[in-house]
C-alpha cells in the first residue's frame, strides 16, 4: 500500500515543485516505484521541472473526469527507473478537483505505486487543501523568513484539524520540515533566521536543510530534479533528506559558514 506524501507551505516561491521532483525522483532512485501528482491546477509546472513537458497528453483532471485512465496520463520518467508523473491541466479551474474525484484516482494508485507524492499549491485554497487532505506525511517546505515561517505554521494547523486523518481520529499526519534557500553568512549577519529560530517556531522535525544554490535554478531550467546532480550542495542535501525520510540517521550539512583555508585566503575562490 503507497504512502501519500504532500509537500505543502503557507507561501508560494518557497521551492514546493523543486522539493517534490527531487524527493520523488531520490525515492525512485532508492528503488521505489513512486508517482508525483501536480495539484496546481490551471498553472502546471512540475512536467516543466521533470522535464516532459511535451509529453503531456492527458492530466490529473482528464482521469478524474473520466476522458483517460491513468495508464493513458501517467508520464515515466526517461531517466530513473519506475518514476512517473501525473500533470495538471492549464486550461482547467481549481474547481476541478473534486475529493471523491482525487480519491478515487489515488485508491488506484495505492495499488500499484510505494510512494504517492502531491505537489500542492500554495495557500489555502481549494487545491492546496485537496492535496494536503488525503496525506499520511506532509513535508512542510518554508524559507528562513518570518512570513514564510508564519504562514507554515498555518498549514500545520490545518494538518492537524481538516485532513482525512484528523476528520476520521486516526494517527495525525506525520509532520517534517523542509527549510530552504538557507544561507549561513546571512544567518550570521541576521538577515535570515537560523535553523534553530525556525523549529522553535514551528516544532516539528527537521527533514533536511537546502542551501541557497545557483545550481537548484540551472536544474529547473533544464528540466533535471537538482538531486540528480550529486555533485551540487543543494543535490547532496535533497539526498541528505530522502534518506532521512526513509528512516536513516544523517548528520545536517551546509549550515555554517564555510571556512577558506589558507590557499583560498591567497589565491581567492
Amino acid at each position: 500500500m503507497a504512502k501519500i506524501i504532500v509537500v505543502t507551505s503557507g507561501k508560494g516561491g518557497v521551492g514546493k515543485t523543486t522539493s517534490s521532483a527531487a524527493i520523488g525522483t531520490g525515492l525512485a532512485l532508492k528503488g521505489y516505484k513512486t508517482a508525483i501528482i501536480d495539484f496546481d491546477i490551471g498553472l502546471r509546472n512540475l512536467d516543466l521541472i521533470m522535464g516532459c513537458e511535451r509529453r503531456v497528453v492527458y492530466d490529473f483532471v482528464n482521469v478524474i473526469n473520466g476522458e483517460a485512465n491513468l495508464n493513458q496520463a501517467l508520464i515515466k520518467d526517461k531517466r530513473v527507473e519506475k518514476l512517473f508523473i501525473l500533470p495538471a491541466s492549464q486550461t482547467r479551474d481549481k474547481d476541478a478537483l473534486t475529493r471523491d474525484g482525487v480519491e478515487k484516482v489515488l485508491n488506484e494508485m495505492k495499488e500499484s505505486f510505494d510512494y504517492i507524492i502531491c505537489d500542492s499549491p500554495a495557500g489555502i485554497e481549494a487545491g492546496a487543501m485537496m492535496a494536503l487532505y488525503f496525506a499520511d506525511e506532509a513535508i512542510v517546505t518554508t524559507n528562513p523568513e518570518v512570513s514564510s515561517v508564519r504562514d507554515s505554521d498555518r498549514i500545520l494547523g490545518i494538518l492537524q484539524s481538516k485532513s482525512q486523518r484528523a476528520e476520521q481520529g486516526l494517527a495525525p499526519v506525520k509532520e517534517h520540515l523542509l527549510l530552504t534557500r538557507y544561507n549561513p553568512t546571512r544567518v550570521e549577519n541576521g538577515e535570515m533566521l537560523s535553523v534553530e529560530d525556525v523549529q522553535d517556531i514551528l516544532a516539528i522535525d527537521l527533514l533536511g536543510v537546502i542551501p541557497e544554490s545557483t545550481a537548484v535554478l540551472n536544474a529547473s531550467n533544464s528540466g533535471q530534479p537538482v538531486v540528480l546532480d550529486s555533485e551540487s550542495d543543494a543535490g547532496q542535501a535533497y539526498s541528505d533528506a530522502i534518506s532521512r525520510l526513509l528512516g536513516e540517521v544523517i548528520d545536517f550539512r551546509f549550515l555554517a559558514v564555510e571556512k577558506k583555508g589558507l590557499l583560498k585566503r591567497i589565491f581567492g575562490g
